[in-house]
C-alpha cells in the first residue's frame, strides 16, 4: 500500500498502530485472574509519568496493521480479548471490535477515557488521569472505573471520578506499582473504611507474567 492509504486506512480505523499482542492473565480489576488475548494499540499523550510502557506513546514507532490480521490472530486464542494500550480510543475502534465481535469474541477495552468512545464493547474498564480527564461518553459507558494511586491525594481524585462515573460501575483502587508497599496499607484501610471501594492488584506482576 502507498503512505496516503496507509494513512487513510489509519484514520478511518481500518489499520491499527499494532505495538503488541500477547496471551496471558488478565492481572488487574474485576477479571483478574481469567485468559485473555491482549492487543496493545501504540499512541498515547495523556502522558502519566510512571506509566509503565512509555514506549507505547509514539504511535510512529508501531507499524500500521489490518485489523483483519489482528482478528485472525486474536481468534486463535482465546474467547476474550482486552484492547489497550497506548490509548485505544485516539483511534476509530468500531472496525476492530466490529470484526472481533463477528467471530463471536468478547471485547474489553482499558481506557483513560481522554477520547469520546468508539467501538463495542462488553466490557469498559476506564482508568481515568489527572493530565485529561476523561468524557462524558465513557464515564457514562463505563463498567468498572480503575483509580491508580500514587500517593494520598490520589484518593480524593478517585472520589471525584466516582461522582462522574454511570452508578453501576465497580469501583476500584490499585496502589501504583513503584509505591505499592507504601500506598497497599493506605488503599486497605480506606476500602474497609469506605466499602463502596474494592482492591485491585497488578497480580501479574506479582506472579511473574506479562
Amino acid at each position: 500500500m502507498l503512505k496516503k492509504e496507509i494513512q487513510l486506512a489509519v484514520e478511518k480505523g481500518e489499520m491499527l498502530p499494532l505495538m503488541e499482542e500477547f496471551y496471558t492473565i488478565q492481572g488487574e480489576g474485576y477479571y483478574t485472574g481469567t485468559a485473555a488475548y491482549f492487543i496493545r494499540i501504540g499512541g498515547c499523550d495523556v502522558g502519566c509519568h510512571w506509566c509503565d510502557v512509555k514506549e507505547s506513546w509514539n504511535a510512529e514507532l508501531h507499524p500500521p496493521t489490518e485489523t483483519d490480521r489482528i482478528v485472525d490472530n486474536a481468534k486463535k486464542y482465546a474467547e476474550t480479548v482486552v484492547i489497550t494500550g497506548g490509548e485505544p480510543l485516539s483511534w476509530n475502534m468500531e472496525p476492530l471490535t466490529s470484526k472481533l465481535k463477528a467471530k463471536n469474541l468478547r471485547v474489553h477495552i482499558e481506557t483513560s477515557g481522554a477520547y469520546p468512545l468508539s467501538g463495542i464493547w462488553d466490557w469498559i474498564c476506564l482508568s481515568p488521569k489527572k493530565t485529561k480527564l476523561p468524557t462524558e461518553t465513557v464515564y457514562d459507558a463505563a463498567h468498572e472505573l480503575k483509580v491508580i494511586i500514587h500517593n494520598k491525594h490520589d484518593f480524593l481524585f478517585a472520589e471525584e471520578q466516582a461522582a462522574k462515573v454511570n452508578d453501576k460501575a465497580i469501583l476500584f483502587l490499585q496502589p501504583e506499582w513503584s509505591k505499592k508497599e507504601e500506598m497497599t496499607p493506605l488503599i486497605v484501610d480506606y476500602v474497609m473504611n469506605n466499602p463502596k471501594w474494592r482492591v485491585s492488584l497488578q497480580t501479574h506482576k506479582y506472579l511473574n507474567i506479562p
